[in-house]
């Protein structure tokens, strides 16, 4: 069972998400919070296993909020409520630590696959929000290193790109002639050269770095 926390300003897409994730027997809705400082405050009792993040709201921001999570309940995963008019603020919620994102119009099966990911560490990278991330790599988004401090392996940057189109380790080793153990391998490289913990910050920064190709 997924515990499940949404925090979102807006009733009408609590209740639309509530109503789609009370259909599957694997998640539990365990909460609902307005803001980013009521999501804090209810998060130590209600012990989500991810959260479902929204990143425009009164009071603290989900950036905000995103940045407290990572730092003192590391445990949970979340993942950012976007819509196509928030691509700056995207990339800066994937930085903060958030696990991956989903559109606020995702369909059901994209929404279960997407938490499920999320429960077990993983991310599900969408293809048509990949193709904004790379739409907005030269936002003026501070990354946390330098291009000189991040320089990537030619081998990381294949299981990076790769990775950036949603494959899994699986299919990155098959592709490659490599173990699943190496692609691990080179994505904690990754990450430690790019100061991140997630696929989806990585592929954030290599976005804009221009890393990632056409």
């Amino acid at each position: 069972m997924i515990r499940v926390m949404i925090t979102d300003d807006h009733l009408i897409v609590r209740e639309g998400l509530r109503l789609i994730l009370e259909t599957t027997d694997e998640i539990e809705i365990v909460g609902e919070a307005r803001d980013g400082a009521e999501c804090l405050a209810l998060v130590a009792s209600l012990k989500p296993d991810v959260i479902l993040m929204d990143l425009q709201m009164p009071n603290m921001d989900g950036i905000t909020a995103i940045g407290h999570l990572r730092r003192d309940h590391p445990e949970i995963a979340i993942v950012i409520l976007t819509t196509f008019n928030e691509d700056e603020m995207m990339l800066r919620g994937l930085q903060a630590g958030a696990r991956g994102y989903l559109l606020k119009d995702t369909d059901r099966e994209n929404l279960l696959d997407t938490i499920q990911a999320a429960a077990k560490g993983e991310t599900l990278l969408r293809p048509e929000i990949l193709a904004r991330v790379l739409a907005v790599h030269s936002s003026p988004v501070t990354a946390p290193v330098s291009k000189n401090d991040s320089a990537l392996t030619e081998r990381e940057l294949e299981v990076l790109q790769s990775a950036s189109r949603g494959e899994r380790n699986k299919e990155i080793a098959y592709k490659l002639g490599i173990t699943e153990r190496t692609v691990k391998a080179h994505l904690q490289s990754i990450y430690q050269k790019f100061n991140v913990d997630s696929r989806a910050a990585a592929v954030a920064i290599a976005a804009q770095q221009g890393l990632l190709g056409e």
